[in-house]
This record gives structure tokens, C-alpha cells and sequence, in this order.
């Protein structure tokens, strides 16, 4: 079925799929690590380019095609490249685009190991990085470097809810010449589209929204351009970390039911937002569905909903965030997100652990700073679940 002009739910069913000769209604798992030619000349036209058939499953695969295509579609990009987890999609991007002696203007509330392995091995290389706080489209100006090449912003941030401007710093990055990268795990293509705002690569871990199960581990990026395309891909395949054909039928299942998982977990967590809002023990609140939060416009303009991740702290700092955590009994205290159930964890001992105290504070990413993912189940429970903790604070 040709996908380009169907809606979003529509896509998410059918785009990327392809018909094999028995009929199968969804698509086959292509479980092999070879391919075999028809005959000699097949196989050198297959590594000349001059074939598009299939060789070896680290370079390509139908059943990871078919999510890759799939992924584009919803993203509207060029083409995907699927990996086998989101550090192998950020890894593959930070490889093709950052040559030694360069450097990269990055949000500084971002994924913990995304920032890890800039400073702690991008920079045995030679490559600067700095962080600085997105959300202020000024301080990415000031930061900017003769040798940048690279501006990567990951919005709504991971843990603050910080929100950056995509369409801002897309001029920013056509003034200077840099690649604008999206990282786009905390809203998915369905409430966000980082290339229709300029942006030129997208990203995801899909291990959260997208696959939404917490049952596999994987990574998509998606480029506006061919170009990109193919000098992503080329250091995907030579780094290895592709991804498997049973992850990537794990997550052409999953993908299905984005937009109502999304749908229901972003109603329940306004209204958990709203519990957590007016009671006494929280001392502050970030959720972009609320006026409080400190970019709502933004989020209202390049956003088609808040989602369901929220950041909170309490009254009482960390010790009554550690009295939280241990006494939820429906949420799981665990790392992730996006998935169908609810989880809680505080990113300063957990996620972003390796990030040094002082860089921590510099991004908002406090000790009583707790990250909630909202699943999807009845929003009641959820809500007596975070009340009788909090009773016990």
C-alpha cells in the first residue's frame, strides 16, 4: 500500500511494509545472516550499488527495512538507518559528522551517556564539546565555534523538560553551516517532527515511545538529505551496531499502536500533573501541558501535545524523593521510559550518574529532581499510587 498521503495512524500500520510471495499480513521475520545471489554477476551488481538486493544482514536486511522506511515516513525524511540501541544511533551520527579537531554545540540536559562519551572519548580525539542550555537560543550563539560542526539539541530535554526552539536553531544552523540534530526519544514523530522544522538529522531510541513495550532494545535515525544519508549509514555499517531482524519485527509490532499509547498516556499524565500541582509536598513541577512550565507557548507551537514525561521535586529534596521512590507500588522504579506502564527514577544517581556533580547542576538536573514516565494504565490507580507514597513522606 503506497502510505504518502494517509494519516498518522494510517502509516504507522502500513508505511515500510512490502507483500512477499505467500501473503503474510505482517512482516516476515528474515532471521539469516547471508543472503544468496541469483549468480556471479547478481552478487558484484549487489556490492557495486548497481543492484538494490540484499548481501549480509549487517548492511541490510528486509525485515529492518522495512522499519527503517517506516520510521522515515512517519519522521517525513529521506531515508532511516536502524541500530541496535539508541547509543548506536548517537554513536553512528557523532562518528560520520565530528572529525578530530572539531567541535559540537550540544543541550546540556541530555542523555546522560550522550554527553559521556563526548567528554570522556570524542575528546581522546580532539573534539570539543560544549553544553550550554538550549532553550535560551542566545547561549547557543555565544558557543559557537569556528570549527563547529555539529548542533545537537534534544528537546523536551532529558530529565529538565527543558524545550528548545527546532525552527530557531535550525536558521542558526544554515548561518554557520552546522548539521542540526534532533534527538526526539521524549516525543516521537507523533507529536513532534524536528525535519519539518528545519532540522536536518532525527534520532531516536526507540527502546522508549516507539517500540513502547519495554521488551527490545534499538535506535532509528532518519536525515533530510541523501547526502547525510549515506555518510551515516556507510559509518553505521563499519561500526557494526546495526540492528537485528527480530528486534526490528519487535518494533515494527510496536510502532502500530504509537499514537493511541501516546494518546492515553499524555491524558493521564495532564491529570497527574495536575494532582502533583496542587499538593503540598511538591515544590515544583515541570510538565509542558501546564502554563507553569516556563517554554508552554513553545511547546504549543512546535508540539501536537505535551506528551507523558513530567519532572518533579519535593519538599524535603532528595531523602523525600528516595522515600517516593521506595514506597510506589504500581510504578516501577527503573530507567527507561515511554513504555505502557509507569515508571519513576532520579536521573542524578541513575541515568545521568556519570555526569560530574558540577555539570549536573549547570543543566537543572538536581538531587531532588525525580523523572516520571506516565503508562497507560487506569489514571486513578496512578494517581492513588503517587498520593499514598506521598502520604508516607
Amino acid at each position: 500500500m503506497k502510505t504518502k498521503d494517509k494519516g498518522f495512524n494510517t502509516k504507522l500500520i502500513h508505511a515500510g511494509a512490502f507483500e512477499d510471495e505467500f501473503g503474510s499480513a505482517t512482516v516476515p521475520i528474515y532471521q539469516t545472516s547471508t543472503f544468496k545471489f541469483k549468480n556471479a554477476q547478481h552478487g558484484a551488481d549487489c556490492f557495486s550499488g548497481k543492484s538494490d538486493g540484499y548481501i549480509y544482514t549487517r548492511i541490510g536486511n528486509p525485515t529492518i527495512r522495512a522499519f527503517e522506511q517506516n520510521i522515515a515516513e512517519l519522521e517525513n525524511g529521506y531515508d532511516g538507518i536502524a541500530t541496535s540501541s539508541g547509543m548506536g544511533a548517537i554513536s553512528s551520527v557523532f562518528f560520520a559528522l565530528l572529525d578530530a579537531g572539531s567541535h559540537i554545540v550540544s543541550s546540556d540536559a541530555v542523555y546522560g551517556p550522550a554527553r559521556g562519551i563526548l567528554e570522556q572519548d570524542f575528546s581522546r580525539f580532539n573534539v570539543e564539546a560544549s553544553f550550554v542550555n538550549t532553550s535560551h537560543i542566545e547561549n547557543i550563539i555565544k558557543a559557537i565555534k569556528p570549527n563547529t560542526k555539529v548542533l545537537y539539541i534534544e528537546t523536551p530535554a532529558n530529565p529538565t523538560m527543558d524545550i528548545t526552539d527546532i525552527a530557531a536553531c535550525s536558521e542558526i544552523a544554515k548561518k554557520y553551516n552546522l548539521v542540526l540534530v534532533v534527538d526526539n526519544t521524549f516525543s516521537s514523530p507523533y507529536l513532534q517532527k524536528p525535519l519539518n522544522l528545519g532540522a536536518d538529522v532525527v534520532l531516536h531510541s526507540i527502546t522508549k515511545f516507539i517500540n513502547g513495550h519495554a521488551d527490545i532494545v534499538g535506535g532509528v535515525i532518519v536525515t533530510k538529505t541523501m547526502e547525510l544519508y549515506k555518510k551515516i549509514r556507510h559509518c553505521m555499517v563499519y561500526m557494526g551496531c546495526n540492528m537485528d531482524p527480530t528486534q526490528a519485527f519487535m518494533v515494527i509490532r510496536g510502532v502500530k499502536t504509537l499514537g493511541i499509547r501516546i494518546e492515553r498516556a499524555q491524558e493521564n499524565a495532564m491529570k497527574v500533573a495536575q494532582f502533583l500541582q496542587n499538593h503540598p509536598k511538591i515544590e515544583w513541577l515541570r510538565y509542558p501541558g501546564l502554563e507553569t512550565h516556563p517554554q508552554y507557548a513553545l511547546a504549543k507551537k512546535q508540539m501536537n501535545g505535551p506528551g507523558s514525561m513530567m519532572s518533579f521535586g519535593l519538599k524535603g529534596g532528595f531523602e523525600a524523593g528516595r522515600k517516593l521512590m521506595d514506597n510506589v507500588h504500581l510504578a516501577l522504579l527503573a530507567v527507561s521510559l515511554g513504555g505502557v506502564e509507569t515508571l519513576i527514577q532520579h536521573p542524578a544517581s541513575m541515568t545521568h550518574a556519570a555526569v560530574s556533580k558540577e555539570n549536573k547542576l549547570k543543566a537543572g538536573i538536581t538531587d531532588d529532581l525525580v523523572r516520571y514516565s506516565v503508562g497507560i494504565e487506569d489514571v486513578e490507580d496512578i494517581i492513588e499510587d503517587l498520593r499514598q507514597a506521598l502520604d508516607k513522606i
